[in-house]
């Protein structure tokens, strides 16, 4: 529960600064699965459902140090660029990954008139509170 509130109220300041900044409406995040690894002391995996409106999208930003993300579109096309990467379109059903440490510079909807979903799983340290950070914050 504590880290749901904390996933939503660090999207809430991400909305915040995209208003404010011109960018792109933010995404809703969800977190949807929340469990340790019983085999791996001290790790855990979440699922995030995030989930883009029409031109939506989310600022730059990076994930903890500890997590690797695995992410699959669920409906409509994102477009992403990790570490510098050329900016590529996934439709439903295609999947992408960050290591640790990456930085995200593009996560947006494809499209201007139709909704996108996508599912990323985190497997990061159990201790870890904070999902997502801004880059240059």
């Amino acid at each position: 529960m504590f880290t749901r509130f904390l996933t939503a109220a660090a999207f809430a300041a991400l909305s915040i600064t995209a208003a404010s900044a011109g960018d792109p409406p933010a995404g809703k995040v969800t977190v949807v699965f929340d469990h340790p690894l019983p085999n791996v002391p001290g790790k855990s995996m979440k699922g995030v459902l995030v989930e883009y409106g029409p031109g939506g999208g989310s600022p730059a930003h990076t994930h903890p140090k500890s997590a690797f993300i695995y992410a699959t579109v669920l409906e409509g096309a994102i477009r992403s660029s990790v570490n510098g990467s050329p900016e590529k379109v996934y439709q439903v059903g295609e999947n992408f990954y960050e290591d640790p440490g990456s930085h995200h510079e593009v996560s947006a909807n494809a499209s201007d008139t139709e909704p996108a979903r996508l599912l990323a799983v985190f497997v990061l340290d159990t201790d870890e509170k904070e999902l997502v950070t801004p880059i240059g914050q």
